[in-house]
């Protein structure tokens, strides 16, 4: 048996803002803003407190690198978009579907949503950066999709400024198996949801629904 390379210091410094990131977002999914104490996040990396403000000032700045952290998928999610071809339909069920596997289907994303929600009146300007910066591009791109099938006559004409309701019933099963985990909303099969929100959805955009 292999036996794991041991890293080197500069190596472990290196990993170490991540290391506590990792555990911050634990701490906080748990105990929320107030109820993190730095010291349950540096027991969780094996570290001192003083090594967590080395490189996070305050608790505030610790729980905004975190936020920013776990959205990195939204933006991997953004450039896969982007190189996405075929019909506006073609398209728009893809970026659908990674939206559902990143947000109610990914547990991190689901937590992240949480704290977003739970936190927004502690921190409105950071959540409002993370909107703009992570969400508003996705939310653009659909209807960026939707306006362009409806130009082609792919889609029947909608105010585009309504697209949001595209996006609905995704963040519906986000905050029912936040609020429920799976006591009274069992985790629902992906395959048959995408199949039935995609038939309600496109019954009602497309131009000649099938």
């Amino acid at each position: 048996m292999a036996t794991q390379k041991k890293l080197t210091r500069a190596e472990q410094k290196a990993l170490r803002p991540a290391q506590i990131l990792d555990a911050a977002f634990e701490e906080f999914v748990r105990s929320g803003f107030a109820g993190t104490r730095v010291e349950d996040i540096a027991d969780r990396v094996g570290v001192t407190k003083g090594t967590v403000y080395v490189y996070f000032e305050t608790k505030e700045k610790l729980f905004e690198a975190m936020i920013n952290h776990f959205s990195v998928p939204f933006h991997e999610l953004l450039a896969i978009a982007d190189r996405l071809s075929g019909s506006a339909t073609d398209r728009l069920i893809s970026i659908l579907g990674l939206f559902y596997e990143q947000i109610p289907e990914d547990r991190a994303t689901r937590e992240l949503t949480r704290l977003v929600i739970s936190e927004g009146q502690r921190f409105p300007d950071l959540i409002d950066r993370h909107h703009d910066q992570f969400i508003a591009p996705i939310i653009a791109k659909i209807d960026a999709l939707i306006l362009e099938g409806v130009e082609s006559g792919e889609f029947r004409p909608i105010p585009v400024e309504f697209s949001d309701i595209v996006v609905a019933p995704i963040l519906t099963t986000t905050v029912l198996r936040l609020i429920f985990d799976d006591r009274r909303v069992p985790t629902p099969n992906k395959e048959a949801f995408l199949r039935t929100y995609f038939d309600l959805l496109f019954n009602g955009l497309l131009a000649k629904p099938h």
